[in-house]
């Protein structure tokens, strides 16, 4: 059979991709495993920032900030004990050497709540409501951009592999059974495995969605598996 040097590749059957060797008498499958999930953490970092020229003044516009978004999260089911002060910066422009052109207010200070939730879906819709705040003079920002809005995590994965590595797996020896099967052949003992990386990718993929910023989320696992062939 060597001497023939005959190559089959590219076959789909069923759930797995197959690539064959019949010179080298054995086939190479792969075996896909997804769920779909639900996020079960969500992180979310509110910064809020106040300015003045007397920082006593700056300090009380801040602080009734931190109450008017610890009542936002209160009015929308969210314990306000998951908000925690991160972060406080205090900024003098005067004492900033590369300042150029005039200056509005002098201090600017800004205060980040992150709420860690176990409650995503309350998370979701809050963050829907943030207009409410603007309404409140809460003046929302984040670094470098816009309001970004929440994280989701999904922090269940251990829980999901044994199920899924056990589809993957039956999915991959089936398109070895067939591939035998069309092959005239049997498929004997395995040759090399791989179990894969689990991947968790954006459930609804389109352009410019991320993971993070999607409730819902699909979990990925291929596994690649050897089988030799018997005749």
């Amino acid at each position: 059979m060597v001497g023939f040097g005959i190559a089959i590749a590219g076959w789909f059957i069923g759930d797995g991709f197959f690539q064959g060797r019949v010179a080298d008498r054995f086939v190479t499958v792969k075996g896909v495993s997804e769920r779909e999930v639900k996020a079960n953490v969500a992180l979310w970092p509110l910064r809020f920032v106040s300015t003045d020229d007397d920082l006593s003044l700056a300090q009380a516009k801040i602080r009734q900030s931190h109450e008017q978004t610890l009542f936002f999260l209160k009015n929308h089911g969210i314990d306000p004990a998951v908000a925690e002060i991160q972060r406080l910066e205090v900024t003098d422009r005067l004492a900033d050497p590369y300042r150029t052109g005039p200056m509005q207010s002098r201090y600017i200070i800004a205060q980040t709540l992150m709420i860690r939730s176990n409650d995503p879906e309350a998370i979701a819709k809050a963050s829907q409501a943030v207009g409410e705040l603007v309404d409140a003079e809460v003046v929302l920002s984040s670094r470098g951009g816009p309001y970004s809005g929440p994280t989701f995590l999904f922090t269940g994965l251990s829980e999901l592999k044994p199920d899924m590595i056990a589809e993957a797996t039956a999915k991959a020896r089936r398109a070895a059974e067939q591939f035998a099967k069309d092959s005239g052949s049997r498929i004997g003992r395995i040759r090399r495995a791989n179990q894969g990386v689990f991947v968790i990718k954006p459930r609804d993929r389109a352009p410019g969605i991320i993971e993070g910023s999607q409730l819902y989320k699909m979990v990925r696992v291929v596994s690649t598996i050897e089988y030799y062939l018997k005749d």
